[in-house]
């Protein structure tokens, strides 16, 4: 942590040494006696401990009064983001039955690139020269995958291909995304106060960023009603926006994407927002993390066209696992999929693409 936060490890002293390694990458505190790490994409329990109860929760409310939130048996539940930009999401009883839940999410303070993902392995050259190609030519892009698949580091790797002169929206419920390029504009979600006053969402936060002059809007994560006023400004001239979700394909993100415009509570039929998702939606970019730790982008997609009213995509390329050792290490390819539709786009702006059969 910096020194805006450093008084902080006086409440967690008991995991300082695990908030200084920057190879771990999150923390997770079970009650005062069980504590796991992440590191290197793996788990493992740590000998850490809090001395009781009473100090882990001191120490969680502690840290929600110096991000000017609650914690109390009227507000057990906290997610806030630290002066370093770490995320700390805690909840207490009663709702946590085994005492003060910690999750600690660490600011990552290397810039992730899309040429850092290449050397690490997450994706080939060839996807480093599709995902080039859907940036520069502005199609919306949806980041999808599972919890900890490596989402918001794709979404930031994938802001460094965005052309400096766009003017950029960035738009979180808590502040994790470090963009590359200069010209970018970051705003912040604000929860109610005690009183239940001044709460702005994220749908509150895309109407007011629509009359600010965006180039593109990027989304930290769609989660609810924001979707519908996410796919109406990419259809109405915002080409090049993009967003992370919570799904397990890239058709289950067109899926999920579809269920979050629902809940905007918008009395529209759904055949109205399928066509809407379909439209707005170019690409899906899937993450995964795979048995050994390692996360990688295991598919890139295009979004069709609707079919009889269904979803359809085309893989440009994909990820496939040929076997798993009995440590976890994975053994596998990426394997290069059909022509995209915008090959022709690509080569008039001369942009270089994948060699394809």
């Amino acid at each position: 942590m910096n020194e805006n936060s450093s008084f902080l490890v006086l409440f967690l002293a008991p995991v300082k040494e695990y908030l200084a390694d920057d190879q771990v990458s999150e923390i997770l505190i079970n009650g005062p006696s069980q504590i796991y790490i992440e590191r290197n994409g793996k788990l493992e329990e740590t000998p850490a401990r809090f001395a009781n109860e009473a100090q882990l929760k001191a120490a969680a409310v502690n840290i929600a009064k110096s991000v000017d939130r609650q914690l109390d048996e009227m507000h057990p539940d906290l997610d806030a983001r630290l002066p370093d930009g770490s995320r700390v999401h805690a909840t207490i009883p009663p709702i946590s039955r085994c005492g003060t839940i910690l999750s600690i999410r660490k600011f990552k303070k290397e810039m992730l690139t899309i040429d850092r993902l290449e050397q690490f392995g997450s994706i080939p050259r060839e996807g480093v020269l599709l995902l080039n190609a859907i940036v520069k030519l502005r199609k919306n892009t949806i980041v999808s995958g599972g919890t900890s698949s490596g989402k918001t580091s794709v979404l930031n790797a994938l802001s460094g291909l965005i052309p400096e002169n766009d003017r950029i929206l960035v738009l979180e419920d808590a502040s994790e995304l470090q963009l590359q390029q200069k010209h970018c504009v970051y705003f912040e979600t604000r929860k109610p106060d005690k009183n239940g006053l001044g709460e702005f969402s994220i749908r509150d936060l895309v109407i007011a960023s629509l009359r600010l002059r965006p180039d593109r809007l990027v989304i930290g994560e769609i989660r609810g009603g924001e979707a519908l006023d996410l796919l109406q400004a990419m259809n109405t001239g915002h080409s090049g926006s993009m967003s992370t979700i919570h799904a397990n394909s890239p058709l289950d993100a067109l899926s999920r994407m579809e269920t979050c415009a629902i809940l905007s509570g918008a009395n529209l039929p759904l055949t109205a927002i399928r066509m809407q998702v379909a439209s707005a939606i170019n690409c899906v970019v899937h993450t995964m993390r795979l048995p050994d730790g390692s996360r990688k982008i295991v598919e890139i997609a295009e979004v069709l066209p609707l079919e009889n009213g269904e979803y359809r995509l085309r893989s440009l390329m994909h990820w496939e696992t040929r076997s798993v050792a009995p440590d976890g290490s994975v053994s596998g390819g990426f394997i290069l999929g059909e022509r995209p539709t915008f090959q022709g786009d690509a080569e008039l702006l001369h942009l270089e693409l994948p060699e394809y059969r």
